[in-house]
């Protein structure tokens, strides 16, 4: 009877244990900043992870190591290229949190393999890119504080995350660095695209 007790207090304290560990290795999200992507896309955002350099990442489904490593690969090419243009602020890891959705589409009108979401089209309304309402975006910047954008799953191409991820940041950075260029870059309605930062 002792060993059996026993065994039941180990058991018990190995849960315990274990939760406490998943609750600190869980990042912290926003609650506002889920409900806004989640507005966005229309997804619910059920899993939370980091990568390894430190990104939070806030997905529909499990995101493979690979996508999280290419995630970690745009971030680098973005703080790289931001650092040549001399900018300092917003260049850690930490300080980001990237949304994965569900992809709306995956093949573009040419046929390539291009994961997209569907967002309200906005100020392109009525422009090339309206669809009837909403636009394909390769994704879409949420929030500056905290600094946010959602992107769409992928299957394959996973250089084209990292590239997602290196011009979404892109307004984030210059939002925070060069707030002239921001402004005359925010808005690819009026022309203009990426990467912004050469």
């Amino acid at each position: 009877m002792k060993t059996l007790f026993r065994l039941l207090t180990i058991a018990a304290l190995l849960t315990l244990c274990s939760a406490s560990l998943d609750a600190r290795q869980r990042p912290y999200v926003d609650p506002q900043l889920t409900a806004r992507a989640e507005q966005v896309t229309g997804d619910q955002f059920r899993v939370t992870v980091t990568t390894p350099r430190g990104v939070r990442v806030v997905a529909v489904n499990e995101p493979r190591a690979d996508v999280l490593a290419a995630i970690d690969r745009g971030f680098s090419e973005l703080f790289a290229v931001a650092g040549r243009h001399g900018y300092r602020n917003h260049l850690n890891f930490s300080e980001y949190t990237v949304f994965i959705g569900r992809a709306d589409r995956t093949r573009d009108s040419a046929g390539q393999y291009s994961p997209d979401i569907a967002v309200p089209a906005g100020q392109y309304a009525g422009g090339y890119y309206d669809q009837g309402g909403f636009i394909y975006a390769a994704g879409m910047v949420l929030a500056f504080g905290p600094s946010a954008f959602v992107i769409a799953e992928h299957q394959g191409d996973l250089s084209r995350i990292s590239n997602i991820v290196r011009y979404e940041g892109e307004h984030i950075i210059l939002y925070y660095n060069d707030r002239a260029l921001y402004q005359q870059t925010a808005d690819h309605s009026r022309g203009g695209g990426h990467p912004i930062l050469q």
